[in-house]
């Protein structure tokens, strides 16, 4: 560290007055709650760099053995270890094992005078968060340790609401909300499942809560410190797939000007969901029950290991999974190493029982969110509900959530929904309805130009009316949702003379 840190006006280790910004505009109040363990058993910079830190607001506590700290981070809580690589009978290596074995939350930062790569990457390796090579500036220091900090605030928010889901599960939890018999046995079935390791494959269709299923499973398991990892297989192009999952070296393909780790390392310790796996490229099949098997990852253009990781993994998919593998997507031996416990999903019309109980949640889910009110709720008439579970629901439960937000927008305070309250829309039997009714004006014998021009204006205000209505007078949000500019929105509206709500604003 030496004399690279400027002076502040006595002392060769000050800060300079620039340094004292932080970067990430950590709150005060904030920074006296993170406990910092600064670990170096050089004396002159173990205390210059706590009173850096002491003046930026942080609690610093100091260690100049290796064994003394030792016994501090098996008897106290700290949320970031700044220890020195290199020290005489206690290695850093062995005081980041140490304090990772404490609280596998805290973050380790190891301090090295002589950064070699192989140091580097071993630090790396057995869970350091970053290293910081000696010797190194004061503004060096306080930016490291504010992106630490916020590091600390995002896994401290995480933690609270994982806590809020499970103390909320009955009441918010969309896993458990449901009756009929079909539902409650996959839910015992993810219940039993969950303090296990074993592998999960859950099948079902889009938006019968795949995703929530999951989460519940690992929210209920000893993995649940640290959070779910989710990659949905059929958003991403294969080699941006694989590099996302096993990560990659730098230079291994244009733009790659960094080591990055993959969501397979990430995962390390926790749950990986593996959403809609029957899309995943053959190729990335095979290298991924590589590491099912052995827990061994090999990042892209690498020739080594680069990890070893300790993973569960949740599976879903909205095909039939023993298709899929009769049909070449899907690896036979891949899908069994997965398929442990199998969990299937039944689509919302099979469980109309449930459909009041959900429609309800949503709709005191959405008032109180957008509305921030906590009396006069709207209520679903009796018809109401009876026409909810008439619908066939060909997107399931997330459907039903969409609508029920809509309606939860647009209505008034101590309302009652009635019927016509509740939007229609994307419903194959309404589109092939106002197809045949379209039909059934074109007259036998009028030209076939002059039908079609009359027919297509009709549709055209009819769709513009309705898509208006669905946006909420949003005319950003209608051009995303008919995937045209607003120049092309306005120009329709102006040739069909649909008229939108004018306070509703062109929104962002």
């Amino acid at each position: 560290m030496g004399s690279s840190l400027v002076n502040r006006g006595s002392g060769p280790y000050a800060t300079p007055p620039e340094a004292a910004r932080d970067p990430l505009s950590i709150p005060s109040e904030v920074k006296a709650s993170i406990r910092i363990l600064l670990v170096d058993d050089e004396r002159t910079l173990r205390e210059s760099c706590a009173s850096v830190l002491q003046m930026d607001g942080f609690a610093v506590t100091l260690a100049g053995r290796g064994e003394e700290a030792l016994e501090l981070v098996r008897n106290r809580k700290f949320d970031i270890v700044l220890v020195d690589l290199y020290m005489s009978q206690v290695s850093g290596l062995e005081l980041l094992r140490a304090a990772l074995e404490a609280n596998r939350d805290t973050i380790v930062v190891v301090m090295t005078g002589n950064p070699s790569v192989t140091s580097s990457i071993e630090a790396l390796r057995a869970g350091a968060w970053d290293y910081l090579p000696k010797p190194f500036s004061a503004t060096h220091l306080q930016v490291l340790i504010g992106r630490a900090s916020h590091a600390v605030m995002v896994n401290r928010e995480a933690s609270q609401l994982r806590q809020q889901v499970l103390q909320n599960s009955h009441s918010e939890g969309l896993a458990l909300i449901g009756i009929s018999p079909i539902f409650r046995k996959a839910v015992e079935l993810a219940r039993k499942v969950a303090p296990t390791d074993a592998s999960v494959f859950i099948a079902g269709e889009s938006g019968t809560g795949k995703e929530v299923i999951a989460q519940f499973i690992h929210q209920n398991s000893r993995r649940n410190r640290k959070a779910m990892v989710a990659i949905n297989c059929a958003a991403l192009p294969e080699p941006l797939l694989e590099s996302e999952m096993f990560g990659h070296r730098k230079g291994s393909f244009t733009g790659a000007d960094r080591d990055k780790p993959g969501l397979l390392e990430t995962a390390n310790g926790a749950t990986l969901f593996l959403d809609e796996l029957t899309e995943m490229p053959m190729p990335l099949q095979a290298k991924l029950l590589r590491v099912i098997q052995d827990g061994v990852v090999r990042r892209v253009g690498s020739e080594t290991t680069d990890a070893t990781v300790d993973v569960r993994f949740i599976s879903a998919t909205n095909r039939d999974p023993q298709q899929a593998v009769d049909g070449g997507l899907l690896r036979g031996d891949l899908f069994y190493r997965l398929r442990v416990v199998p969990i299937t999903l039944p689509p919302l019309r099979k469980r109309q029982e449930d459909i009041p109980l959900l429609a309800n949640h949503f709709l005191s889910l959405y008032w109180h969110r957008h509305r921030q009110s906590a009396d006069r709720t709207p209520r679903l008439s009796d018809e109401s509900i009876q026409f909810l579970r008439s619908r066939p629901w060909h997107g399931n439960v997330r459907e039903l959530q969409n609508v029920i937000e809509h309606v939860a927008v647009l209505v008034e305070p101590d309302m009652t929904i009635r019927p016509d309250d509740i939007p229609l829309y994307d419903d194959p039997a309404t589109t092939q309805g106002h197809a045949e009714r379209a039909l059934a004006l074109a007259v036998p014998d009028e030209p076939y130009h002059s039908a079609k021009d009359r027919i297509v204006a009709q549709f055209e205000k009819d769709y513009l009316s309705r898509l208006v209505n669905r946006a909420g007078g949003n005319m950003s949000k209608a051009a995303r949702l008919a995937g045209v500019d607003r120049t092309t929105l306005y120009r329709l509206m102006d040739k069909h003379q649909v008229l939108r709500d004018e306070g509703a604003g062109d929104g962002a």
